[in-house]
């Protein structure tokens, strides 16, 4: 089904309010990257993590104030329902968990441990390196592959709109506070394929239009390629959605926060292959006919 049809937008008309929007987003997660930063699971920071399901209900107080007896009254306490519990510990041994679980049963009542996690600090910063080095060489294919493939150009805005998506999941992770964990930077990745690819139809329909319309001026060209594509855009986008949202909903706790980082990526990649990556080769062209024209220009002065 074509949402659009045909339909024709002028998206490069409005192109510096459309990077009003995203500016605002991208500002206000870095004030809270920078102000509270990131809430790292287990696989970044190291420790233990116990997730455990009482017999009855039980408040995050009266778990905060066993973990005391322990010294541990600082951990994070994550109620998932009523009384199932996800908690963040420092490390500590099997013999220091036994006590505490046998603590809760004790002071609140009988319980089922559904998982338990332990990772080292030295792991954590090995994993943190892993997702850096993942993450850097694959902006650096991408770069690759563009140029050879299409120009220099395309692979930078293309590289621009990728960090856009990124800085807007990581900084609405940081924001709500959410935790970030290797499967969250899996969803960042998928969320930079699917980004790429949105970006390449778009500058392929480009290329071919530059090609055989060659006296077309270059804003019409870019608009005319963002409405040949935009029906394709639109419903690979809502049908990619639809199972994502499926996914949050109903694949419980652990799967929520994973679903909600390729939502928001999806919904970021979808517009940013729109309203960033294509309009920016615009502001390249003019950029680069001005520094063309003062070389020019200093040429003629030096031969008088």
């Amino acid at each position: 089904m074509d949402l659009i049809g045909k339909k024709e937008f002028d998206f490069i008309k409005n192109r510096k309010i459309a990077y009003i929007i995203p500016v605002v987003i991208i500002l206000i997660g870095l004030i809270s990257i920078i102000f509270q930063g990131f809430n790292l699971g287990i696989d970044f920071a190291g420790g233990t993590l116990l997730q455990i399901k009482f017999d009855k209900p039980v408040s995050t107080n009266e778990v905060r104030n066993v973990l005391s007896k322990f010294n541990l009254s600082q951990s994070t306490i994550q109620n998932l329902l009523e009384n199932e519990f996800v908690i963040r510990l420092e490390k500590i041994d099997s013999e220091q968990r036994m006590e505490i679980l046998t603590a809760f049963k004790e002071d609140l009542t009988n319980l089922e441990v559904l998982r338990v996690e332990t990772v080292g600090p030295v792991i954590g910063e090995d994993l943190k390196k892993s997702a850096f080095y993942a993450l850097f060489f694959a902006f650096i294919g991408i770069i690759l592959y563009i140029t050879i493939r299409f120009e220099f150009k395309f692979s930078i805005v293309s590289i621009l709109a990728l960090f856009h998506d990124c800085l807007i999941i990581l900084g609405i992770f940081s924001l709500l506070q959410k935790e970030i964990t290797i499967s969250i930077i899996a969803a960042v990745m998928t969320v930079v394929g699917y980004s790429i690819n949105n970006t390449i139809v778009i500058l392929d329909r480009l290329r071919e239009n530059i090609k055989f319309k060659t006296r077309e001026p270059f804003e019409n060209l870019i608009n005319m390629s963002i409405n040949q594509s935009l029906s394709r855009t639109i419903n690979t986008t809502l049908t990619t959605i639809i199972p994502i949202l499926t996914l949050y909903f109903f694949g419980g706790n652990i799967l929520s926060d994973f679903a909600l980082a390729l939502f928001i990526g999806m919904v970021a990649g979808t517009y940013s292959s729109i309203f960033i990556a294509s309009p920016l080769l615009l502001e390249w062209n003019k950029i680069f006919k001005i520094h063309q024209k003062g070389i020019k220009i200093s040429r003629e002065k030096g031969k008088k």
